[in-house]
């Protein structure tokens, strides 16, 4: 198991500790609803180092990048952010990521924690043009800030100007006296916010600066149980439960970041798939009856046909409703139609609604 440079200081802190992708993180604090609402209204922090970073180099970077995900990253510029998957050659994702130009020859690649070495392996073997790769993941911390008070709450710490960061975009500078600091305006909350990257060494240092420039804000530490309720609650897809190397990104949604503008692995039978329909689509749905969707529960009609599975659910802190997403067979994946959760051996009654679940 491993740990993030922060595990001490979470471990003082209280955390619950479980192991999660092969590391040893805090599920919660204060409580998952209590961190959940800070983060809604507040400004809370969360340590997610155990995500993975590579960075791309040389002249044929572009090139890797483009041959192996699914959007356009020529369409990127310096200090600009990109969402995309790295689709594999039997019409599933190996996993989702972020692409990150730092210039016209260096990128940095954002992957799942779970998948570090899997999706190494995958893009290296792609790399037959000299592209020079390494993998920083052990040696980068990663903290997300996230929630409406999070540019006022750490703004005293940088001269980067955080409240005009537009969307998707990063700079580097100073942050809380450390040189080199990657500071980005992603977010997988729907709350805003920043996520800043930097050398372990540092962690200590900055996670203190951070919680004391925080402190007449509110700012409090944040466990991966209400970072998975608050992105579910944005219908966000958490690889491993929506997504996974089964789930096309044409089934997943992830039509927007599949651009047939250029050829990508498995791209021609991407395209077929999209010319000729899919057969199933991930949807989102709220409870009607009472009852909490589980990942792998199965999903029916009105006659008990199993018609799909659940790959996400919880009662949604912010909504006091349940809410989930899952895969059903297209006839079924129309917004307001009725569907049943099977939970327990009976059949509970819920309807599929667009995502996000919850509208700030």
């Amino acid at each position: 198991m491993k740990n993030t440079a922060l595990t001490d200081i979470h471990v003082k802190a209280g955390a619950k500790m479980v192991p999660f992708a092969g590391y040893n993180m805090p599920v919660q604090y204060a409580g998952i609803n209590a961190e959940h609402e800070t983060v809604r209204k507040g400004v809370g922090v969360f340590d997610v180092s155990h995500m993975g970073e590579f960075i791309l180099k040389g002249e044929n970077a572009l090139d890797l990048i483009q041959r192996v995900t699914s959007n356009d990253a020529s369409k990127l510029y310096d200090g600009k952010v990109q969402y995309s998957c790295l689709p594999n050659e039997d019409g599933g994702i190996v996993d989702d990521l972020l692409v990150y130009r730092i210039d016209e020859k260096t990128y940095m690649l954002v992957v799942n924690a779970s998948n570090i070495e899997k999706d190494w392996n995958w893009i290296s073997k792609f790399n037959t043009n000299g592209v020079e790769m390494k993998n920083i993941s052990d040696r980068t911390s990663l903290l997300a800030i996230q929630g409406p008070k999070a540019a006022e709450a750490l703004q005293s710490l940088t001269s980067i100007d955080l409240a005009s960061m537009e969307y998707y975009t990063f700079k580097k500078g100073t942050f809380a006296g450390i040189d080199n600091v990657v500071v980005s305006a992603t977010g997988y909350t729907g709350a805003g916010g920043f996520e800043i990257y930097f050398d372990n060494d540092n962690a200590e240092q900055i996670w203190e600066a951070i919680f004391k420039a925080g402190e007449p804000f509110g700012i409090k530490p944040i466990g991966l149980g209400a970072r998975d309720t608050l992105r579910l609650e944005m219908g966000f897809c958490l690889y491993g439960n929506d997504i996974d190397d089964a789930t096309s990104p044409l089934e997943a949604g992830l039509g927007w970041v599949t651009k047939f503008s250029k050829e990508f692995t498995n791209s021609a039978a991407l395209q077929q798939q999209k010319q000729d329909g899919i057969s199933k689509k991930l949807v989102g749905f709220e409870m009607i009856d009472r009852g909490i969707p589980r990942h792998d529960y199965e999903i029916v009609d009105a006659d008990g046909n199993v018609i799909g599975k659940v790959t996400s659910g919880t009662q949604s802190p912010s909504l006091q409703k349940a809410i989930g997403m899952g895969y059903v067979n297209k006839e079924f994946a129309k917004e307001d139609a009725e569907i049943f959760i099977k939970i327990r051996d009976n059949k509970v009654k819920a309807k599929i609604v667009k995502p996000p679940f919850y509208k700030a």
